[in-house]
């Protein structure tokens, strides 16, 4: 449990703008090249490094932790935090990072869920626009420390020129395709027998990259293949999700269900085709359904004048349509984007319906624990405000695993482990579901080659 009485860590944080960056190269070359942190989305970007304060580092609060805890942790953070900020746009200021686990009961008959990470980073520069900026959080109890870092604040950021070009060798995980056809066909009869409407059963891919790999190069494949879908790389960690969980941005709050999916058509017809056919699939409206009910029902007690679309909309992706609903209303109260992220966590879409039935059906019938993969991923700043994502197209690089430079196993490739899942309702087909999961591994497996 996280110790409450902990004193919060007391943080000096000074924002200044900088000259513009333009190239997205010159922004990720600030961040570690072996364990970077991205955000970025449309040109828009965060890139941070180091450490600052970190959630379980001072009160014991390791292992796996939901955003409630986390959230009680930040607010903590904030009050104790000194910030100089006179930029302020979206992600200037006081920011954390984070990137929670899908699901935090622990089974003991696995290794267990994977631990919360959620940190303040030491450096953190930013462009929004046309603007360009550098945050610097420091320990405001080293006065030297402080005036040190504030004469450094908008100085250039250091940056680290791109490793060599590397590949990733990929092979099955725990649940080979013929094995997920069987948990699918598991999935149905628990429809059946009116366990659960809808489950979302994942599968996995596990495969190693070089030890000294730059992982950097991953986070610009995916985010120039897939501009309009949340590339981020947070401990480990990335990947490219088109699905939006929740944003908060002065008292708005939007989120973006993404349910019901086919394969782009090889050429212009068959690609009318698939959309078309997906628009009128009754078994994906039918899901589709299930994952926007989910949505407004957790989001209703924090909101005020709550919309939907009528009917979703196809999203189109290069590899994948989706169907689409966005939703947005206007915070009620003084719930911050971690709350949300609370009640939301897990949605319809990434888990099923009813949920807490849905989640016994996925420990059941999955062999592995999902780790990070369809949890919360994002930023918050002090204000409450942030932009969360659900992890989706993504891996789990095991940096804990990457040996020291200095020792002879210094050659040892770093695991990871991707994943991809369906949802599984009363009308589905065992096979087209476990080649639904092939099409969305396509843009973490094509970005790791």
């Amino acid at each position: 449990m996280v110790n409450d009485s902990a004193p919060a860590v007391r943080l000096r944080v000074i924002t200044r703008d900088i000259d513009p960056i333009d190239g997205v190269d010159d922004l990720l070359a600030v961040t570690d090249p072996q364990d970077p942190t991205v955000w970025s989305r449309r040109g828009d970007v965060l890139v941070a490094r180091g450490r600052a304060a970190e959630f379980g580092s001072v009160d014991g609060a390791d292992g796996a932790h939901g955003a409630r805890e986390v959230s009680a942790w930040w607010r903590d953070i904030v009050a104790a935090a000194e910030v100089d900020d006179p930029v302020g746009l979206p992600g200037t200021g006081l920011v954390a990072f984070g990137a929670l686990p899908f699901d935090v009961r622990a089974d003991v008959r696995r290794a267990g869920p994977a631990p919360t990470s959620f940190f303040v980073p030491r450096v953190i520069v930013g462009r929004r626009g046309a603007r360009s900026w550098v945050t610097t959080i420091v320990d405001a109890t080293s006065d030297a420390q402080v005036d040190a870092e504030a004469d450094a604040a908008a100085a250039p950021p250091e940056r680290v020129g791109f490793g060599p070009h590397w590949s990733a060798t990929v092979g099955p995980g725990a649940l080979t395709p013929d094995a997920y056809q069987r948990a699918v066909r598991a999935g149905i009869d628990a429809i059946d027998d009116g366990e659960v409407e809808k489950v979302v059963l994942a599968r996995d891919l596990a495969g190693t990259v070089p030890a000294d790999a730059d992982l950097r190069r991953l986070v610009r494949a995916l985010s120039s293949s897939y501009p309009d879908t949340w590339a981020f790389a947070v401990d480990g960690l990335i990947g490219a999700s088109p699905e939006t969980l929740v944003t908060v941005s002065h008292g708005t709050v939007t989120a973006r269900v993404l349910a019901g999916t086919i394969a782009r058509g090889a050429d212009a017809d068959a690609d009318t085709a698939a959309s078309l056919s997906l628009a009128t699939s009754a078994k994906d409206l039918d899901e589709h359904g299930y994952a926007v009910r989910s949505v407004l029902e957790a989001l209703r007690p924090s909101t005020s004048s709550l919309v939907a679309g009528e009917q979703p909309f196809m999203l189109k992706l290069p590899n994948v349509w989706h169907l689409a609903t966005d939703v947005e209303g206007e915070l009620a109260g003084d719930a911050s984007s971690l709350d949300l992220v609370a009640a939301l966590h897990p949605t319809a879409a990434v888990a099923g319906t009813p949920t807490v039935a849905a989640l016994d059906v996925i420990r059941r019938l999955e062999p592995f624990d999902r780790g990070r993969y369809a949890g919360p991923v994002g930023w918050i700043d002090a204000r409450g405000d942030g932009e969360w994502a659900i992890a989706l197209r993504c891996a789990q690089f095991h940096l804990e695993a990457r040996p020291d430079a200095a020792s002879p196993t210094a050659a040892a490739p770093i695991p990871f482990t991707a994943y991809a899942g369906a949802g599984i309702v009363a009308a589905s087909d065992p096979e087209s579901e476990m080649l639904e999961t092939r099409v969305k591994f396509r843009p973490i497996v094509d970005a790791l080659a």
